[in-house]
């Protein structure tokens, strides 16, 4: 065994293997506890082609995993001490990292764009810390649609009748290390946001790809389908990812002076400003997902910032020391969590490295504001950002971008191809 300890739970015959995605979806094996030991010191075979796959599992010629080279083999070995899943006796869950067989980062592993936003923030002698808040839908998983009715968003009484869903969810969850910090109802018809607690940026972002696998789990097994697809219903509110940053140097939070956010924070804001429309998809890779950005829907059309106001991009939350922070609105719940930490984080830092100084703060509707630039609206207006993007080149580098924008370009010709049933429904009975 490695000098980190990966040992098993007692009563252990399998383990669920797994690490994030293309689209920060948790794919893998489940290995035999027999096999677990070999497992850690040599690590588990299986293709590249996981990190260059749509949400579909199809895949396409890309630069690093294709038809010509065989679509190769790499190895997963664990990231996290396996833990025991209170739903499935016996089975115990385990965070993977990809190595490739020359026992080097796979160039083209999402999780490596973060490391080196971290180790970067790491050299300017700050840790990054980040919180994040996820929206998702309970649905029945025969009709697809919500088993309760209403909106009532923070109602209790609502909550109490989610409650054997969303307590396990909470209790079960939070005891497989993912610190849960509370649960609510949200604003539509079977959707909830379930707040985990902030934590090192690259920790926080691992536990959203197993929070998010480990909620649909969960509640398969208590009778729903879980899905964090940002827009499941055009009537109904979308599902966004709303991340928490604050930057910490020796033990203290580098953004606060007193309460407030000072210039080390609104440089960091700033540069989180200036990048926010070129890196959106980072935050929003499917066309469902820009289905959300529509006026006073909570979710932002621009890159306005304010103080505690959710109707701008970037929210800015004060009071006591630890909690000054920046709240970024715009992606969905959907995305790959470690492309849009890296890609927020590296502007932030530009902003500091750069001095850079926001605008002025929108102090009413965002919505209605004119001192703010437009953020991407529709699907080919942020693949063309992030071609024209130097700063997701840098983040990412040229191949994982690459393969990002292809997965967009071949949904968007997807969606073009369709006959879709509202003009069906609207047109053929009509001409």
């Amino acid at each position: 065994m490695s000098e980190q300890d990966y040992s098993l739970p007692p009563g252990t015959h399998t383990v669920a293997f797994g690490m994030g995605d293309l689209n920060g979806i948790m794919r893998g094996k489940r290995i035999p506890a027999s096999h677990w030991e070999t497992t850690c010191k040599s690590g588990n075979a299986l293709s590249i082609a996981l990190l260059a796959l749509d949400m579909t599992s199809d895949v396409w010629d890309t630069p690093y995993v294709n038809f010509d080279n065989g679509y190769p083999d790499m190895h997963m070995f664990p990231l996290t001490r396996p833990v025991a899943t209170p739903w499935e006796p016996g089975v115990a869950f385990c965070m993977a990292r990809a190595e490739g067989m020359d026992h080097k980062p796979v160039p083209i592993d999402p999780r490596g764009a973060l490391v080196a936003q971290v180790e970067r923030a790491a050299r300017m002698g700050f840790e990054v810390k980040t919180g994040t808040e996820l929206e998702f839908y309970l649905l029945d998983p025969e009709t697809l649609r919500p088993k309760d009715t209403g909106i009532q968003v923070y109602s209790l009484a609502r909550a109490a009748r989610l409650e054997h869903v969303l307590g396990p969810i909470r209790q079960q969850i939070n005891e497989m290390g993912i610190a849960i910090e509370q649960s609510n109802p949200e604003y539509g018809p079977g959707q909830v946001e379930v707040n985990i607690r902030y934590d090192e940026a690259l920790k926080s972002a691992d536990q959203v790809i197993m929070f998010r696998s480990l909620v649909r789990q969960l509640a398969q097994s208590e009778g729903y389908m879980a899905t964090f697809m940002a827009k499941p219903f055009i009537d109904q509110s979308g599902s966004g990812f709303h991340t928490h940053y604050s930057l910490w140097k020796d033990g203290k939070n580098a953004f606060s002076n007193d309460g407030k956010l000072n210039d080390t924070g609104l440089s960091f804001l700033a540069g989180l400003q200036k990048h926010m429309a070129e890196i959106a998809l980072a935050g929003s890779s499917t066309p469902n997902a820009y289905r959300r950005r529509q006026p006073y829907t909570f979710c932002p059309t621009n890159n306005s910032w304010g103080y505690d106001n959710r109707t701008v991009g970037l929210r800015v939350i004060e009071g006591d020391d630890s909690a000054v922070r920046i709240e970024k609105r715009d992606a969905s719940a959907d995305c790959n969590p470690y492309y849009l930490l890296a890609c927020d984080i590296a502007a932030g830092l530009d902003g500091i490295e750069q001095g850079l100084r926001p605008t002025e703060p929108c102090m009413g509707n965002a919505y209605e504001f004119e001192g703010a630039d437009p953020l991407p609206l529709t699907l080919p207006d942020a693949i063309a950002a992030a071609k024209d993007s130097e700063l997701m080149t840098r983040v990412m580098g040229e191949d994982r971008k690459l393969i990002l924008i292809q997965q967009a370009e071949r949904e968007v010709e997807f969606f073009a191809q369709q006959v879709t049933q509202v003009e069906i429904d609207r047109y053929m009975r009509n001409f």
